[in-house]
């Protein structure tokens, strides 16, 4: 370790308003996916709760747009240079940012449902959480800690948030399938959102969704194998976990993350 090395080390860290200023400008895109996710926050609270916002409808679709720049400036950092290849396209497939980006897409003309902007506010409420430690840590150790404990709850309730997330993202395929029969949206949407659902089902860095979808076999076929279940609806059981399980696409080698996964 060099002179200069141990000099700055054994400097303190600045902390206070300017040191705050010089690492948004230090971290621009970072700054600005913090802010697209609070934003994603305060919209889903003004759809929720309107007189917060004003027009829940339009707070809605604004949700929406936030997670796709969210969506978008994640994909920018962990994308190489544009190269028009098929190798490219499909490693911007493989990642988790990209899912969710088609995922605003998809919905951007679907009639409006609490469930469908669910899992978007929980991503959003899990990494903007994470960044805001960030940011008070630079302010100053003890700043804001009423903030620092709401933080604490969420990193603690990490796990639990993530699979609300993936079991949202399950129950959105049967939901967009019935806002067809309602009128609420087009034919294929559902057939869009398959794909989006077996990219995440595939995911190289978020076992969750694979992992309830195991779950969720596990209890069908253990109400199935009940004593007390028909015979007819345990054989529809078993036919409807044979048929998804032949859609369900070959996965990915899980990478080593840190427990809260990358959206």
């Amino acid at each position: 370790m060099s002179d200069k090395q141990r000099e700055q080390q054994s400097q303190p860290r600045q902390t206070g308003f300017a040191a705050l200023k010089e690492h948004v400008l230090e971290n621009k895109l970072e700054t600005t996916q913090w802010v697209s996710r609070v934003l994603t926050i305060y919209f889903a609270l003004g759809y929720v709760l309107p007189f917060l916002y004003g027009n829940p409808v339009n707070a809605y679709y604004k949700v929406l747009m936030a997670n796709a720049a969210t969506s978008a400036i994640r994909l920018h950092q962990r994308l190489p240079p544009f190269t028009l290849s098929r190798a490219y396209l499909s490693q911007m497939m493989m990642e988790d940012s990209c899912h969710y980006l088609l995922f605003s897409l998809i919905f951007l003309n679907v009639y409006q449902m609490f469930l469908i902007i669910l899992p978007i506010v929980l991503f959003a409420v899990l990494h903007s959480t994470s960044y805001s430690l960030t940011l008070l840590d630079t302010l100053g150790q003890n700043s804001w800690w009423g903030a620092r404990l709401l933080i604490s709850v969420v990193e603690f309730q990490t796990r639990n948030i993530l699979r609300l997330a993936a079991f949202c993202e399950i129950f959105i395929m049967p939901l967009s399938v019935l806002l067809v029969f309602w009128g609420k949206a087009s034919i294929v949407t559902p057939l869009v959102y398959y794909q989006f659902l077996a990219q995440r089902y595939a995911s190289r860095r978020n076992p969750y969704t694979r992992n309830v979808f195991y779950e969720l076999r596990l209890m069908a076929d253990n109400f199935a194998n009940g004593t007390s279940t028909p015979p007819v609806l345990r054989k529809a059981l078993h036919t409807c976990i044979g048929f998804i399980s032949r859609l369900a696409p070959p996965t990915h080698p899980v990478q080593q993350q840190p427990q809260q996964q990358q959206q």
